[in-house]
This record gives C-alpha cells, sequence and structure tokens, in this order.
C-alpha cells in the first residue's frame, strides 16, 4: 500500500497526514506536486487541508484545475480510493466527484474545536472500522464548512446512505447536519473534521485512526 497525498501551494496538513499514515500505520506515503499528473505505484489518494491557492475565488476552484486532479479524477472513477479532508472535502466538490458546496460558516467565524460526530458507514469503503451509529470525536479546523445543496439533492443522498457523517450539534450551519459525504460508489470521501489529528492518544484521541486504517483492508 502506496499512498498519494496532494500537495498545492498552500497545503498546510499534508505533513500531518503523512506523521498520522506513516508514524501511526506504517502506510508509506508519496507528496503530489500540484503540478504533476503520474500516480503510477499508488493504491490511495488524499487530498489534505489548508488553503489550496490562498482560497483565491472560493475554496479549492483553482485547485480544481490543477494537472495531479485530472489524473486523480481517472482515478477514482476506475474506483480508486480517493480521500478529501477539509479543504480536500472543498476541493472534491468543485471537481464534481462529490455534490453540493462547502461555504462560509453560518456564525462568519472560523471554528477551531473537537466536535462530536455521528458514523453512519454504509458502504463507504473508508469508514468500515466503524460500526453504524457509531458516536467518534475529531477536532474541526475551518472558516468554510457549511454544507450547502438544493433539498432534493439531499433526500436522494440520505436515501442512497451517501451522507456518512453527522454533527451532533452543528457548529457550521451544515444543511441536514451533513459533516461528510461519500460518492454512490463508496470509494470516495469529503469531510470537514481532521481524522489524521485524532490518531495519537496523547494528542488528539484516537478516533480518526479507524478511518485511516481502513486503507490496510481490502476494497
Amino acid at each position: 500500500m502506496n499512498v498519494g497525498v496532494v500537495v498545492f501551494p498552500g497545503s498546510n496538513c499534508d505533513r500531518d497526514v503523512r506523521w498520522a499514515l506513516e508514524g501511526c500505520l506504517g502506510l508509506p506515503t508519496t507528496f503530489l506536486w500540484h503540478a504533476q499528473s503520474d500516480l503510477d505505484g499508488l493504491d490511495a489518494v488524499v487530498i489534505p487541508g489548508g488553503f489550496s491557492y490562498g482560497d483565491y475565488l472560493r475554496c479549492g476552484a483553482i485547485a480544481r484545475f490543477a494537472p495531479v486532479l485530472e489524473a486523480v479524477q481517472r482515478f477514482a472513477t476506475n474506483g480508486g480510493p480517493v480521500l478529501g479532508i477539509c479543504n480536500g472535502f472543498q476541493v472534491l466538490t468543485e471537481m464534481g466527484l462529490l455534490p453540493g458546496a462547502l461555504t462560509r460558516n453560518a456564525g462568519l467565524h472560523f471554528i477551531c474545536e473537537p466536535t462530536e460526530l455521528q458514523v453512519n458507514p454504509g458502504h463507504c469503503r473508508w469508514l468500515q472500522g466503524y460500526g453504524a451509529g457509531a458516536s467518534i470525536r475529531l477536532p474541526i479546523a475551518h472558516g468554510e464548512g457549511r454544507y450547502q445543496c438544493d433539498s432534493e439533492e439531499l433526500r436522494r443522498l440520505e436515501a442512497n446512505g451517501q451522507v456518512v457523517l453527522r454533527y451532533a450539534a452543528n457548529p457550521n450551519g451544515s444543511m441536514g447536519d451533513v459533516a461528510g459525504l461519500t460518492n454512490a460508489a463508496g470509494n470516495v470521501l469529503g469531510l470537514m473534521p481532521h481524522p489524521e489529528r485524532a490518531c495519537d492518544s496523547v494528542t488528539g484521541g484516537l478516533d480518526g485512526l479507524p478511518l485511516l486504517a481502513s486503507l490496510r483492508q481490502s476494497p
């Protein structure tokens, strides 16, 4: 297993992801610079948090056109596991791999705090380490994490079991308390909370570890 971690100008959680995957799980990683387009030898891809291209225009809007993401789009379409964390979730919606959009928090403030989540893994390959209805605690750190889509789209996502993570106490005004979504095939996951910051009992707890450890399991 070799995991590619995308690096944009403005990424700031790429090393956090590497630390969690290599240091906590022993999974080798490869940094993918935004201008490259070769994913040969990779078994999964993580788009980390940060401020890709300074979040100019809107979060993820410029990153969406990076050459590396053209390769990630093909990789995901072919069933490859793709994880987007925080800014990575925003990028996935801009790419169209996940529906909807992430907008300014309802209170217009940056939020940085632990948050309680309910997990409904369904067919999402990233969440099979959690039981249905599990309650976990992960940190959030975002100013534009308010998930929005039209009401019909939300009903469709819920009916398909694609709303896989919900806030217990909605911190940002997201529709349907959405904290994370998977695609119809279950190989792509986008979430605003940071699992890579909850892989150590001393610092952030261990609730993020089963998500990343899913990469050890066969799809």
